[in-house]
């Protein structure tokens, strides 16, 4: 989806690759294109209320809603280089948009509970802090629900979609294939599985 529709239209929901983790430190071209298109979106949309981001890397029983007022950056991963480890994201949480999407997702019949405790994971701040630098945006993580399909994600997504229509960016972070070995290989043309995928 284009960054590019008129102001007055509703913000549209984004996906974006997370990459590994050394896209924190090494983000070749994609960083500074999620950058121009983070402050295109805030200049399209003034006001921004925040962003509510789905990562791969916080599943939970029943869905979890992160509502703690300022998240700890969480390094969930090992065996990179120590500067990966000194990274930090310092965007507020939300709590008070945290409450609406808890009352969003009760209100669609999904038992989801806060957790005003739970840090950002690295499909979280990662593709973040590219799109949103200054950290200026505030941020609520909601957890995916284990072994949900397609249908039950959809349903997820649908409880949320009214926030679109208040300002709210909703994100689902993740990447299409998981290849770390291509990944750690550089940046080069896509590989054939993926294209053909």
């Amino acid at each position: 989806m284009s960054a590019t529709a008129h102001a007055s239209s509703v913000i549209p929901a984004l996906f974006v690759s997370h990459g590994a983790p050394l896209f924190a430190l090494d983000a070749g071209t994609t960083g500074p294109a999620l950058t121009q298109w983070g402050d295109s979106l805030k200049a399209q949309y003034p006001g921004l209320r925040g962003v509510v981001i789905m990562s791969p890397h916080w599943m939970a029983r029943s869905p979890q809603v992160m509502t703690g007022p300022q998240p700890d950056t969480w390094h969930d991963f090992g065996g990179f280089p120590p500067a990966l480890y000194q990274l930090h994201y310092p965007a507020p949480g939300s709590p008070a948009l945290a409450r609406e999407v808890l009352g969003l997702l009760q209100a669609a019949g999904v038992a989801a509970q806060g957790d005003a405790a739970r840090p950002f994971d690295h499909g979280a701040w990662v593709p973040l802090m590219h799109l949103f630098p200054q950290a200026d945006v505030p941020v609520v993580q909601v957890a995916l629900p284990v072994g949900a399909g397609p249908a039950e994600v959809y349903a997820l997504g649908a409880a949320l979609r009214s926030l679109r229509d208040q300002n709210v960016l909703v994100i689902g972070s993740g990447s299409m294939t998981h290849n770390l070995a291509e990944f750690f290989g550089g940046e080069r043309e896509p590989a054939p599985y993926v294209l053909e995928f």
